[in-house]
């Protein structure tokens, strides 16, 4: 169907509304316009629509010379001041800032950045940076999230420095604790010539690296490298720590790092991950280590360890905040076996170790380093050469006291909670079977307790406490020796079976001052008593002991044991010197009663006991028998020319054992009621001699 044109409306006629307009729809705007009933401009629209665009063109000039003119470095010293509150100290840019905004991915470019040093460690630079470059995505930033694409650091140079104090000059807190660093990905990261040197004064270590992070290093294809060398104690250190690409990394994707440590004879290796990279807070790896004396790893981990023999050890490193974890520990330490697990909590005023350690076997010598001293060092034994030129010289010296000095500073610098045992000890001085402590250390105040040593019968068990608090140490202990046998601590046998058997006590009370064990017991003061309240003793050793030598020779060849009644040795410690004013040995035949020393400074002894016949014998020689000397090689013999005529009739015991109603209730009440003492005991109060009950104190740790 075909349309007829529409023709021109005539001018100035009303035109009506167009034959082809639908109700309810809007005309066209040529219509609306052309219609005579359209709204007109009028002057005073048309004045505001002038100003609009005048002042739009005003906006668009102003911002065609703000581009112009436009310089970022304006934005200098506000981003200075921001930087140097958040770091709390001076950061400085004396090169250019340039930005780039008009990107899906904006980026930032900051050249010569200086960052001051805290007052207290001097007017010098802790850092710089040549230029630093950073690319973000604008879309996730927008929500908040930080997506950066890339990060590059160019020639970037850190000098960092911690003093005795244990102050960090890269410490940036405001003095609160702070969590560790979380940092997000980065899909790019780009270190370019970087420098790094480390001091620190309380460890005495000085480190020179060179750090760099980009792609195809090499065959190995690291990402992250740092390699540098120094020295600790003086002696050389290398480290060198690599990280896995560091392109396209996800939070999701670990990313895996070697560690490669080597100070002296000390090796640290590992290989880890951090689960979600950049969180510092939360990483792992297995570790090996292994070095001369694990005293030494404090430079390197900020633990203080004791002193070990060569040791070889593995495990699993885990951070999870402020507390470290080592698990599955087992290894060799010396000639012992040693496994179990251990933590170290930092974040606090000194850093808590927590472990729970064992050995199925443990040679006894192994722990003479602990105390400065040495482990064996003959064949089949595990020293290492200054323990070599230790043992040696206190062999030459015929010390049994170490003089190695105790770093207290080392003691001060954490605190701890270890428990040990050991299921078996071999190599012992006197046989034991088994052994356990617990130690906790507390700034400086160091407390063993309970320390116990299983015999294989009875036990040693008792305290120690060691304060590190003041200038020179102060050391306690209190040990006790319960339910024990003769013929186990002196298993020396003779014509087919032991010397001496029967039952054995004892109790040591000892106090000293001084950075070394020398000077500890050099000095020390106290009570050292041994009992024997009762068993059998060889005739023939017995006779001789009273140096009844026609006797003793007569039955040397004889099993036959006599009675063991009692014997005592009580020793008053003054300023290091051990005096047996009583000493006595209550025997079928024969009482022996004697005095000495032992000097603890000079580590020689000096005693002369002097036997009585309890009947009268036709023939008899007594003398005096001495034994002097160093107490590592004393010497026997008698005093020619004492020999003593026999009086006639038997020895008052109550003189000789008088002593006893004082001594045995320090070692144990009970000992007063025993049935062989307990009678010398009623001669003794029958004498007049006072009778002391109950038990002394606990140590009280002085402060």
């Amino acid at each position: 169907m075909s349309q007829q044109p529409v023709q021109n409306p005539q001018p100035g006629r009303r035109r009506g509304p167009s034959p082809n307009a639908q109700p309810g729809r809007r005309r066209p705007l040529r219509e609306r316009l052309a219609h005579p009933t359209a709204p007109r401009l009028t002057p005073k629209t048309k004045t505001r629509l002038g100003w609009a665009a005048a002042a739009l063109a005003v906006i668009a000039l102003a911002i065609a010379i703000l581009v112009a003119i436009w310089d970022w470095n304006w934005f200098r010293g506000p981003l200075e001041r921001a930087a140097s509150a958040r770091l709390h100290r001076e950061v400085t840019i004396a090169g250019d800032l340039n930005v780039d905004l008009w990107s899906w991915r904006p980026s930032a470019t900051v050249d010569d950045i200086s960052i001051a040093n805290p007052a207290w460690a001097g007017t010098g630079k802790m850092g710089s940076i040549a230029r630093l470059t950073i690319r973000v995505r604008l879309v996730p930033l927008l929500w908040g999230k930080l997506d950066t694409r890339v990060l590059a650091v160019d020639r970037p140079d850190f000098r960092l420095l911690a003093d005795a104090e244990g102050r960090r000059n890269w410490d940036f807190s405001d003095g609160r604790v702070q969590p560790p660093a979380d940092f997000p990905p980065i899909q790019h990261f780009v270190i370019r010539d970087g420098r790094l040197s480390y001091i620190d004064a309380r460890r005495d270590v000085r480190f020179q690296g060179a750090i760099n992070a980009r792609e195809n290093l090499g065959e190995k294809n690291r990402g992250f490298e740092l390699l540098g060398r120094g020295t600790i104690n003086g002696a050389a250190f290398r480290a060198e720590v690599t990280g896995g690409p560091l392109l396209n990394i996800e939070r999701s994707k670990p990313y895996p790092f070697d560690v490669d440590l080597r100070a002296g004879d000390t090796y640290i290796t590992a290989r880890g991950a951090v689960p979600r990279p950049f969180d510092m807070g939360a990483f792992h790896m297995d570790a090996t280590m292994r070095g001369p004396d694990m005293a030494a790893l404090f430079p390197l981990i900020g633990v203080a360890l004791p002193n070990t023999p060569p040791y070889s050890l593995r495990g699993r490193l885990e951070r999870d905040g402020f507390v470290w974890k080592v698990g599955n520990l087992s290894g060799r330490v010396g000639d012992s076996d040693l496994s179990g697990d251990v933590s170290v909590t930092t974040g606090r005023e000194r850093p808590l170790l927590k472990a729970d350690l064992r050995s199925r076997s443990l040679d006894f010598d192994d722990l003479g380093a602990i105390f400065g001293a040495a482990p064996k060092v003959g064949p089949g034994e595990t020293a290492s050469p200054e323990q070599v030129a230790i043992a040696r010289t206190m062999v030459a010296r015929q010390r049994i006291f170490s003089d190695a000095p105790l770093d207290v500073t080392r003691m001060r610098a954490m605190d701890a909670d270890v428990s040990y045992r050991a299921l078996s000890i071999r190599d012992t001085p006197i046989r034991l079977s088994a052994a356990s402590v617990r130690v906790k250390l507390d700034n400086g105040l160091l407390r063993a307790e309970p320390v116990r040593l299983d015999l294989p019968q009875g036990r040693i068990e008792g305290q120690l406490a060691l304060n590190a608090r003041g200038a020179v140490p102060a050391t306690e202990l209190d040990l006790r020796l319960s339910n024990a046998r003769l013929e186990w601590l002196i298993p020396t046998a003779f014509q087919g079976g032991p010397v001496v058997a029967g039952g054995l006590v004892g109790r040591a009370r000892l106090s000293g001052s001084g950075n070394t064990l020398h000077k500890t017991f050099g000095g020390a003061n106290g009570q050292v008593t041994v009992v024997a309240p009762g068993g059998e003793i060889r005739e023939s050793i017995a006779e001789l002991m009273g140096v009844n030598v026609i006797k003793g020779l007569g039955l040397l060849k004889k099993k036959d044991t006599t009675e063991l009644r009692c014997a005592v040795a009580n020793f008053t410690t003054t300023d290091g010197v051990m005096t047996a004013e009583s000493i006595v040995l209550d025997t079928g035949p024969v009482v022996v009663t004697g005095k000495g020393s032992i000097n603890l400074d000079t580590e020689r002894m000096d005693f002369r006991v002097r036997g009585h016949d309890k009947k009268f014998r036709l023939v008899r020689v007594l003398l005096p028998v001495t034994m002097k000397g160093p107490l590592m090689a004393p010497k026997l013999g008698v005093e020619p020319g004492a020999a003593i005529a026999q009086g006639g009739g038997a020895v008052a015991l109550g003189s000789f054992l008088s002593p006893l109603a004082a001594i045995l209730p320090f070692i144990d009440p009970g000992l007063a009621k025993d049935a062989n003492c307990g009678a010398l005991v009623g001669e003794a109060r029958a004498a007049g001699a006072p009778v002391r009950t109950g038990v002394s104190k606990p140590l009280t740790a002085k402060r």
